[in-house]
């Protein structure tokens, strides 16, 4: 599996945990990301703007805000006959969409998605139920005669994961990746860690990690393999991140596996 959360850090320093734990590879962080997601902005292609000149191609990039759902791994718009996107893609079906967290107080520190490809219009049934399913409040809508859902066929993807995590992701792992079931309960088991499990959590970086010293730590992320932690050394914060036993698919699991680690390391 591969390392989606590369961290920066200083040349010299070694890492304080075993950089090969298993971790979401970018294709599954990114559909977790997009399926948290339902307003994004896309881009088209906007011909014969007055702006041209000469020695200039006649298009250009034309951005806009949407709302949009996931059915399979494309993304399903809802767009107007009148908007300007939906104009330019009559002319030129290239599109991209950015979907972008709004987690951190830092926001180039949050996760952001863009999807490119072809943006056509669908009549698929199963389209359609997808994107009411996520967005029911455009039912009353859905059926005006200048209203037509469109798919994005994604083509092509890059996720951001915050600084020094980035990359292209393979379209056939992109379509092959689950989100992350514990996705909606994240900021719930952090908290709860952090108000009542910090010295819980420092035994688990003593024993399980380089973090030998460790007294002041944080709980910064969870998911279905394991879970990161930031631990306050003399050099400033550094990551730790440890693996469940198995993957967990629910909160409860969560619990017992985070409840067996720590019996674990108190035997030890």
């Amino acid at each position: 599996m591969s390392r989606g959360h590369a961290t920066p850090r200083r040349s010299d320093e070694e890492p304080l945990y075993d950089l090969d734990v298993a971790t979401p590879s970018h294709a599954e962080q990114a559909r977790t990301l997009i399926e948290q997601e339902q307003t994004a902005s896309l881009g088209t292609l906007a011909p014969g703007l007055d702006t041209a000149k000469d020695d200039e191609p006649a298009s250009h990039p034309y951005v806009s805000f949407v709302t949009f759902a996931l059915e399979t791994s494309d993304p399903i718009l809802l767009v107007s006959e009148m908007a300007e996107h939906t104009q330019n893609l009559r002319l030129d079906p290239r599109a991209s969409l950015l979907a972008a967290e709004r987690r951190a107080a830092d926001p180039l520190a949050n996760g952001r998605v863009t999807l490119l490809g072809s943006c056509r219009p669908t009549d698929d049934e199963s389209a359609r139920a997808a994107y009411l399913e996520r967005l029911p409040n455009a039912a009353y809508y859905c059926d005006f005669k200048d209203f037509n859902f469109w798919r994005l066929r994604v083509e092509s993807i890059r996720f951001i994961g915050g600084y020094g995590r980035m990359s292209w992701v393979d379209a056939a792992a992109w379509r092959a990746a689950t989100p992350d079931p514990l996705a909606p309960h994240r900021e719930r088991i952090v908290e709860h860690m952090n108000d009542d499990h910090v010295d819980a959590m420092a035994l688990l970086c003593r024993t399980f990690s380089k973090a030998h010293d460790a007294e002041q730590v944080t709980m910064t992320a969870v998911d279905r393999y394991g879970f990161e932690m930031s631990v306050v050394t003399e050099r400033g914060p550094r990551p730790v991140r440890l693996a469940f036993p198995e993957a967990v698919t629910t909160p409860d699991a969560a619990r017992q596996a985070l409840v067996a680690l720590v019996a674990d390391a108190r035997a030890r």
